[in-house]
């Protein structure tokens, strides 16, 4: 794992120091942090971002399951306007080193979710944190209060389609 290839939230974890009970983690992202999220995520502004995690060892590797939570500002779809949103989301991921994973999944692929890999025995729950906040985005954010209201164009006496109405009616 390369500082470049990590992103602009990182935090990591060193596997083999990972007690048998487990261990919690909390992520708190500092405001140049949240700045350079925003930016790549092309939102206005991220206010906060914190993920608070148990990690557990397995046989697998780690098992790693917790929520995340950001406070953003997104640009609504419909107004354009933007507006301040709360962001929740469970995590549950399991990370295994990349010689213990299986090298064909199992039949069923619906139901397989291959583990992260633990790279130079270390896990990122920085670039975690990031990745939920991603997934729990909507692609389409519409400001509180706002609905799309549509309208019939043959309702409208003024539509550009009004005339081709009344020839089909005359017929």
């Amino acid at each position: 794992m390369t500082p470049e290839t990590v992103g602009p939230l990182s935090r990591l974890i060193d596997v083999m120091k990972i007690p048998p009970r487990g261990q919690d983690v909390h992520v708190e992202a500092t405001a140049e942090e949240c700045a350079a999220l925003a930016q790549d995520f092309g939102l206005p502004g991220i206010q906060s971002l914190s993920g608070d995690y148990h990690l557990k060892t397995s046989a697998k590797g780690i098992h790693v399951t917790g929520v995340v939570k950001a406070s953003i500002t997104q640009i609504c779809v419909m107004t354009l306007d933007p507006f301040d949103s709360a962001i929740e989301e469970e995590v549950e991921v399991d990370f295994a080193e990349p010689s213990g994973m299986p090298a064909e999944p199992p039949t069923d692929i619906n139901e397989y979710e291959p583990p992260d890999e633990i790279v130079n025995g270390q896990i990122d729950l920085g670039a975690l944190t990031a990745e939920f906040l991603a997934l729990g985005l909507d692609p389409y954010p519409r400001k509180p209060g706002v609905d799309f209201n549509y309208r019939d164009p043959s309702d409208e006496k003024d539509s550009p389609f009004a005339a081709l109405n009344k020839l089909r009616e005359g017929k």
